[in-house]
C-alpha cells in the first residue's frame, strides 16, 4: 500500500512539472496581463514583478503594449524554479503571481556579452567574445524589402555586433520619411510624448529578435543629433525623455543581444546639458534589471569613460587606429574595453568620413586589434537611390568585409586571445607572451624582417614556427623551419641562427609565430 501511495504521489509531481512552464537561462519569459485601456494607460497605470529563484531576487518593470494589454518581460540569469508576483496600483493587474523553470540553454544561446579580464568581452557562459561591428544607423526605418536584404547582407558577412538608431535619422543620403512613428500623434512634429506607438516597438522588436537568430549584438543607439527639429525626438523635455528611456528599459532589456547607447555623437545634441547624459546614464545603470553593456559615443568631445557605469569606451577617432602606439592608450586611460565604433568609413563621398580606402579600412581594424582593443566597420559608397549601407542597410559593396573576415579567423585562432605584450616599447607586437606572437607591420615594405621578440621578463629559451601573413590578399604561407629564440639582453628574444627573415616588398603583411611545446 505505502509503495503504491509513493507511486501514486510521485506520478502526481511529475505530472506537476510537465505542466510547469519552461524556458531556457537567458532566454525570455513574458507576464502578459489585461488591464484597463481607459485614460492613459501610459501614465496612469504602474506595474512590475519581483522574479526569485533561491537568494536571487530580479525587479522588472512593466510596461502597456496597447489594446489593454500590459506586459513584464524577464530573461532569467539562472537555471532552477523562479516564482514572480506582481505589484500594480490597479487591483486587477496586483498580486498575480506564477511560476516557470529555467533549464539550461541550447545551441547558440551563450548568455548576454559582459566584460571580461578588464579589456575584453564574453558572453555570460565564458565563451569568448570578440565585437567585429558595423553601423547601419537607420536600417529598420526602411521599406520591409530592403531590411530584409540587409539581414541577408548580415548574415553572409563577419559582422557580430550592429550599431542602430532606435529613432529615425535625417540627414545626408538618408532624409527617408519612416513608415512609422515611436509616438501616438501626427507626423512630422505634432507627437503625444506621453503616448507610445507600439506597432514601432513591435518592428524594432522582430528585427533585433532576427539579429539574435544571426548571432549578432543589437547596439540601440538612444539618442541622436540628426533629427534637427524634422520630428522632434533630438529635443524633448527632460520628462519625455526618461519616460522613454524607462519604456526602453522595460521592453528590450529582456534580449540577451541588446546593449544601450545612449547616443551617437551626444556632444552635437546642443539641446541637452552635461547634467542630462549623466541622469540618462543613471537611469539606465539603476534601473535596467538585466544589466545590458552601456556606453556613450561621441563626436568631438569624449565622454567620462571612467565613470562606473559605462561598461566599456565607445570611442569615435580614426587617427587612434591610424599607426602604431596609439589605440593603447585609451586602454590606460579607461582600464575597461575600448572599442573604437567609428573609424571613418570605406567609401567615396565627398565627405571626409566617408571616404577612406579598403585597405585603409582594414588597416585600422588590424592597427585596434594589435593594440588589444576593437575597430568597428561603415561602408559609404554613392547609390543612385542613396542606399547607402552606413544609413540605410541593404548590400555590401566594399572589398573591407572580405578582409575582416579573414582577420576574424586570424583572431579567433588565438586560443587565449590578443594582448600587447611589450605594450610602451614594441607597439607592433601582439598576442600571449610565451605562446604566440603577431607582428603586424603595417604600410611599412621592406625585403626583410630583422627578428626581434618582446621577453617581457621570460628567461627561457623559445622554439617557435612561423607563418607570412597577407592581410590583404587574404594569404597565410608557412616560413620553412623552425626558430630558436633566446634571451638577448634585458628586453628581447633574438634568433642567432635566422637573424633576418626574407619578406615580400608589399604593405600589410602580419608575422605570426607559434611557441612549439
Amino acid at each position: 500500500m505505502r509503495r503504491f501511495a509513493f507511486v501514486v504521489v510521485l506520478g502526481l509531481l511529475i505530472q506537476c512539472c510537465q505542466w510547469l512552464p519552461a524556458v531556457e537561462r537567458w532566454g525570455r519569459y513574458e507576464i502578459s496581463l489585461y488591464g484597463p485601456v481607459d485614460g492613459n494607460p501610459y501614465l496612469d497605470v504602474t506595474l512590475s514583478a519581483e522574479f526569485t529563484c533561491g537568494d536571487e531576487t530580479v525587479h522588472c518593470p512593466g510596461f502597456y503594449d496597447g489594446n489593454g494589454t500590459y506586459r513584464i518581460r524577464f530573461s532569467p540569469p539562472s537555471v532552477g524554479q523562479w516564482n514572480y508576483a506582481t505589484t500594480s496600483n490597479v487591483p486587477g493587474l496586483n498580486g498575480k503571481s506564477g511560476q516557470f523553470t529555467a533549464d539550461r540553454p541550447s545551441g547558440q544561446n551563450h548568455g548576454p556579452v559582459q566584460v571580461s579580464q578588464v579589456f575584453h568581452f564574453a558572453y555570460a557562459d565564458g565563451t569568448p567574445y570578440r565585437p567585429i561591428g558595423t553601423t547601419c544607423y537607420a536600417w529598420t526605418h526602411q521599406a520591409e524589402d530592403l531590411e530584409e536584404q540587409t539581414l541577408d547582407s548580415l548574415k553572409h558577412s563577419p559582422f557580430n555586433k550592429l550599431r542602430m538608431c532606435v529613432f529615425p535619422k535625417n540627414y545626408a543620403y538618408n532624409a527617408t520619411e519612416p513608415p512609422r512613428f515611436p509616438f501616438e500623434g501626427t507626423p512630422p512634429n505634432k507627437w503625444e510624448y506621453e503616448r507610445f506607438n507600439p506597432d514601432f516597438f513591435r518592428h524594432l522588436e522582430n528585427r533585433i529578435e532576427q539579429l539574435e537568430e544571426l548571432g549578432i549584438e543589437a547596439d540601440l543607439i538612444l539618442f541622436h543629433p540628426y533629427d534637427e527639429g524634422r520630428w522632434g525626438f533630438d529635443r524633448m523635455d527632460e520628462k519625455s525623455d526618461d519616460r522613454y528611456l524607462r519604456y526602453m528599459l522595460a521592453r528590450f532589456s529582456w534580449y540577451r543581444n541588446v546593449w544601450w547607447s545612449l547616443a551617437n555623437e551626444f556632444d552635437f545634441m546642443d539641446q541637452k546639458q552635461a547634467a542630462d547624459w549623466d541622469r540618462y546614464l543613471e537611469i539606465i545603470a539603476a534601473e535596467d534589471p538585466h544589466q545590458r553593456l552601456r556606453s556613450v559615443h561621441n563626436g568631438r568631445q569624449i565622454y567620462n569613460h571612467n565613470r562606473p557605469e559605462i561598461t566599456h569606451a565607445s570611442i569615435q577617432n580614426g587617427s587612434a587606429v591610424s599607426d602604431f602606439g596609439r589605440a593603447i592608450l585609451y586602454r590606460d586611460v579607461y582600464r575597461k574595453p575600448v572599442v573604437f565604433d567609428e573609424v571613418k568609413y570605406e567609401g567615396n563621398i565627398t565627405q571626409r568620413w566617408g571616404n577612406l580606402s579598403a585597405q585603409e579600412m582594414v588597416h585600422r581594424f588590424w592597427q585596434g586589434t594589435i593594440a588589444g582593443t576593437y575597430v568597428g566597420h561603415g561602408e559609404t559608397y554613392q547609390h543612385p537611390e542613396n542606399i547607402i549601407w552606413w544609413a540605410k542597410g541593404g548590400q555590401l559593396h566594399g572589398q573591407s568585409p572580405d578582409r575582416i573576415a579573414f582577420l576574424r579567423s586570424i583572431v579567433e585562432d588565438a586560443p587565449h586571445g590578443i594582448e600587447p605584450i611589450d605594450k610602451w616599447q614594441n607597439e607592433r607586437t601582439a598576442g600571449r607572451k610565451g605562446e604566440l606572437y603577431l607582428v603586424y607591420l603595417g604600410k611599412q615594405i621592406s625585403d626583410h624582417w630583422n627578428f626581434e621578440l618582446p621577453r617581457e621578463r621570460l628567461e627561457e629559451p623559445l622554439k617557435l614556427k612561423g607563418e607570412l601573413i597577407d592581410t590583404w590578399n587574404m594569404t597565410v604561407h608557412p616560413i620553412e623551419g623552425e626558430f630558436d629564440a633566446v634571451p638577448f639582453g634585458q628586453y628581447v628574444y633574438y634568433c642567432p641562427e635566422r637573424p633576418t627573415i626574407k619578406i615580400p616588398e608589399i604593405p600589410y603583411l602580419l608575422l605570426r609565430f607559434t611557441v612549439i611545446h
